[in-house]
């Protein structure tokens, strides 16, 4: 399933280990990653500086690496406005595949219940910090090579 582009050991080891339908999470900063993640998930912290890497950033590398075969955004309240979950899902979107990555909103109770279930492989926490920034990657199935 691995395609290449991630090279951080822990990460590339975990993606290696995660198969079809586990979950990656790529956190923002504000993400409270010590007590909100599921039982089997590893925490890779990229962040290298406040606002590095963002969120769509990660998005692309996992996207180039890891087949990808949905994205979930947190429902964003009325008040608030966030544009990072689409460019994420653009970012994806960018890799060509057999099917269209489709696209779902939770809750942030489901989007939460999701992050804290035994099916999260990997969190990847960037340094953006924008609110509402978090987004689950589902990992897919590569396309059969050509006959």
């Amino acid at each position: 399933m691995i395609r290449a582009t991630i090279t951080h050991p822990a990460a590339l080891s975990t993606l290696a280990r995660a198969g079809h339908g586990s979950f990656i999470l790529i956190a923002d900063a504000h993400f409270a990653v010590a007590t909100a993640l599921g039982p089997n998930a590893v925490t890779v912290h990229a962040a290298l500086a406040p606002g590095a890497p963002l969120v769509p950033d990660v998005a692309r590398l996992v996207a180039a690496t890891m087949a990808i075969e949905e994205v979930t955004t947190m429902a964003v309240p009325a008040e608030e406005h966030a544009q990072v979950g689409l460019d994420a899902l653009a970012a994806v979107r960018a890799f060509p595949t057999a099917t269209p990555v489709p696209h779902s909103t939770a809750t942030r109770e489901e989007f939460f219940a999701r992050c804290g279930s035994p099916d999260l492989a990997l969190c990847l926490v960037s340094g953006d910090r924008r609110r509402f920034a978090n987004v689950l990657l589902r990992i897919g199935v590569t396309d059969p090579e050509p006959a």
